[in-house]
């Protein structure tokens, strides 16, 4: 949460703009709240409920923000008065609540998208379907938030809203073999009946976010 305090300053050393946003964390969310379990690394989840700001590191030729950071180290003290608290991770990323809901529900294209976009049911089925044939590809043994390989940079696609942000980069390493990786971490092709459906399923899902973002659009205009 934000409470508008910020500052803007050149780093010589980075060639870029740091924008510092005072921050806070709420950690008393309910569980599904969250994109996904914070907690599943006890050092992880402190430094979160310890955050008192947000950096935004901003290209000066291109005006795009080109990294985003949280970080307990800021000027000012965190917004609110955050008692830590250390929920238990039971080893599962996404789970169904009591009334037969997929949580965390904010994964599901909440935040992104108005409720009235007529894409929506498209992209609900296509993630699902394409969802399934990144497990038949064994995509989830490494594109996880406790980043099993280890990778230098790690691309989550486990939930909706991180694939809707990366869904072009999957496509791209699937189209180029780039990706899977074996133990060694070097590129190996995948089965081509696993690749297929994989870039069908993908391409799929690529069009309908394609289709939901351009009805935005429209409706801002």
């Amino acid at each position: 949460m934000f409470s508008g305090e910020h500052s803007t300053e050149y780093v010589d050393r980075e060639g870029m703009y740091l924008i510092r946003l005072r921050a806070g964390f709420r950690n008393r969310l309910p569980p599904g709240q969250f994109p996904y379990p914070f907690w599943h690394d006890e050092a992880k989840w402190g430094v979160y409920q310890a955050a008192n700001s947000v950096l935004l590191w901003v290209d000066p030729k291109t005006a795009k923000i080109v990294i985003g950071q949280f970080t307990e180290r800021g000027n000012n003290g965190a917004l609110v008065s955050t008692q830590p608290i250390r929920p238990k991770f039971d080893g599962r990323w996404m789970w169904t609540d009591s009334e037969g809901r997929i949580q965390p529900r904010v994964t599901l294209f909440d935040g992104l998208f108005r409720q009235d976009n007529p894409h929506l049911p498209k992209l609900d089925t296509t993630y699902r379907t394409m969802a399934l044939r990144m497990r038949d590809a064994q995509c989830d043994n490494c594109h996880m938030p406790h980043n099993p390989m280890p990778m230098r940079r790690l691309v989550l696609m486990h939930t909706p809203a991180h694939a809707a942000g990366e869904i072009s980069r999957l496509m791209r390493a699937v189209r180029d073999e780039r990706m899977p990786l074996d133990d060694t971490g070097i590129e190996q092709p995948l089965e081509p009946a696993l690749k297929r459906a994989l870039l069908e399923s993908g391409s799929a899902f690529e069009a309908a976010m394609t289709a939901a973002k351009e009805w935005e659009r429209t409706q801002r205009e």
